[in-house]
């Protein structure tokens, strides 16, 4: 896109992206690192960012479902890519011509994936995950001698390339919880027992973006960093990006649509949940739920307008929201950043998930389709 878009735009600075893979590289040193972009990177642009992300270091590119796997081969990305979200009847013959490594967590899979090898004509490169106590995607470790047994048949067959052994955090953003080191203790278990049978992989990883800031026991050979990637705090118990050494990398821009004078006693957006007590100046801002506004954060959310921080005033509403400006003076066209990087005085996406009292992971990912991205450092 050559033109700034007038309305709403998340600007993602691909800088950024580099910087930061660059700065968890540093954190974990003796591994590998992968670079999560699903769900579009995170909002923030699945093929930009994985590109970025590659320049900088990543030796790994991670998405959870196929198809985005599939579109990164599509637009010519190489390298490793890694999925792990499957359902029966999948694209998996797509996935194994594409070269993609492809999790495992039960038989059920495993049968699916070696079908397909055999219509490919090719061996797929699978990594079984481990459920060591996250309670979600992963093999139980009763069920896991079956899962590896038939794992290393289907490798002796020549079907499937037993390429990685894998597990997840529970509790990685809460340092000091007593499951972190029970699951590391299992998946060392599991892991052990893997290699007994005959596993040789690739790579052992278990470190999402919280793990590779926190501990570096659960480093392995490979770190799979998300949300840190793109500059956003894991954890506010953590830190802020800038305090873990990082730059949020998506800025959510608006230009005014109307700027007005209301009396005292004027109610403002749907339900009148807010009055103005005096005579004042509202803002609108043309962006709203439909683009991935919040509307938990109606009456709250933080826009920096004029050189300070205002709040929603009333609720958000599905193409727009107001902010009162109090005695301030704005224009028409004027910018409103609804969150980017408190290094520069803005709001932060951590400060729009505490008024919609959610994760930031969600609102960055939750800026939809309608809002355009403009890359800078492309």
């Amino acid at each position: 896109m050559n033109e700034t878009p007038t309305r709403v735009y998340a600007e993602i600075d691909l800088d950024a992206v580099r910087g930061n893979v660059r700065a968890l590289r540093e954190r974990a040193p003796r591994a590998g690192l992968m670079a999560v972009v699903k769900a579009d990177a995170y909002g923030h642009g699945a093929l930009a960012c994985a590109k970025a992300a590659q320049e900088a270091g990543a030796t790994w590119l991670g998405t959870a479902t196929p198809d985005e796997a599939l579109a990164l081969r599509a637009a010519g990305v190489e390298g490793r890519i890694m999925c792990w979200l499957w359902t029966p009847g999948g694209p998996w013959r797509e996935a194994v011509e594409a070269d993609v490594d492809i999790s495992v967590s039960g038989i059920w899979a495993l049968d699916e994936v070696r079908e397909a090898a055999r219509a490919a004509g090719r061996t797929a490169r699978i990594q079984l995950k481990a459920d060591t106590g996250l309670g979600r995607n992963g093999c139980q470790p009763g069920d896991w001698a079956e899962l590896v047994g038939a794992a290393v048949a289907a490798q002796a067959e020549g079907t499937v390339n037993v390429t990685g052994v894998w597990s997840h955090f529970a509790c990685a953003d809460e340092p000091g919880h007593p499951s972190i080191q029970l699951q590391l203790s299992a998946f060392r278990d599991m892991l052990a027992y893997a290699q007994k049978e005959g596993v040789e992989p690739e790579v052992r990883h278990m470190a999402n973006s919280a793990a590779t800031l926190t501990l570096p026991e659960s480093h392995f050979d490979l770190v799979r960093t998300g949300l840190a990637v793109y500059g956003v705090s894991p954890a506010p118990e953590l830190g802020t990006p800038a305090q873990l050494g990082l730059k949020p990398a998506m800025a959510l821009k608006a230009s005014l649509a109307l700027v007005k004078t209301v009396p005292a006693g004027h109610g403002v957006s749907y339900g009148h949940h807010y009055v103005t007590d005096d005579e004042t100046t509202l803002a609108l801002v043309p962006a709203g739920y439909a683009d991935g506004i919040p509307r938990h954060a109606s009456g709250s959310g933080p826009v920096l307008v004029g050189g300070k921080v205002r709040h929603v005033a009333g609720r958000v509403a599905m193409d727009q929201f107001v902010v009162d400006l109090g005695g301030d003076r704005a224009r028409v066209g004027d910018e409103a950043v609804i969150f980017g990087d408190a290094e520069r005085g803005e709001p932060t996406a951590e400060d729009w998930a505490q008024a919609a009292h959610t994760i930031a992971y969600e609102i960055v990912t939750r800026i939809g389709a309608r809002v355009p991205r403009v890359y800078l450092g492309a």
